[in-house]
């Protein structure tokens, strides 16, 4: 197994199951229907919730890393990976803000980065599983692309409730149950990403054995 690609899964499995524990434990508490993840970050455990977005952003420029080694990712998915990865640094560095008592530098950043996160990936997992650009149909691509398209659904969802709510003079946030929405979100992209990650060390793990057979014909 490719070593960022193990690295990579081993990150941001642990950022995941942080993230999915605050998430159930706080069921009493927050209303998984109208509250964000990113309010995890809010509270007293907040730094919690930055150091297992931010395992999760390692994880995944690791899984890059390893794509664009084994010369599974081109530039632009390379890039949109990258981008996720920057975007969930942001949101683990900057605070959400309450936007009903106007707006701040740390909201507004956090803003941009979940935007950049959750349109990078679906991008990322369209054009490095293409089915039609690979020789040979591997499961796991196949189900990182199955997911990205299920990601860009998610996407244009809300930008439909984005379009509705400009219509109808309301916010969007209030047009559908975004904190719903965001998890539904989330899961299919993180998803995607982690099967990226399998299909990047299994590729590996299929071409060292023949490349362990071309070392004993070269030495003979």
């Amino acid at each position: 197994m490719h070593q960022p690609a193990r690295w990579g899964l081993g990150a941001a499995g642990v950022g995941i199951a942080v993230i999915a524990g605050l998430d159930l434990t706080s069921l009493d508490e927050t209303n998984p229907f109208r509250r964000t993840i990113s309010e995890h970050g809010l509270g007293p455990e907040g730094w919690i919730f930055g150091l297992a977005v931010g395992l999760l952003a390692a994880g995944s420029a690791a899984i890059g890393v390893s794509l664009a080694r084994k010369r599974l990712a081109g530039a632009v998915g390379t890039v949109a990976l990258m981008a996720w990865s920057v975007g969930l640094l942001l949101t683990a560095s900057f605070q959400k803000h309450d936007w009903a008592v106007g707006p701040s530098t740390s909201g507004s950043i956090h803003r941009v980065g979940s935007f950049v996160a959750f349109l990078s990936l679906p991008l990322a997992a369209l054009v490095i599983a293409r089915p039609w650009r690979q020789r040979e149909r591997r499961r796991s691509a196949m189900v990182a692309f199955g997911l990205g398209v299920c990601s860009a659904l998610w996407v244009v969802g809300i930008g439909a409730a984005v379009l509705i709510g400009a219509r109808h003079g309301l916010p969007w946030y209030r047009v559908m149950p975004l904190g719903l929405v965001e998890r539904g979100l989330a899961v299919t992209e993180v998803a995607a990403l982690l099967a990226l990650g399998v299909w990047a060390a299994g590729r590996l793990a299929e071409a060292e054995p023949v490349r362990a057979v071309r070392r004993v014909v070269e030495r003979r």
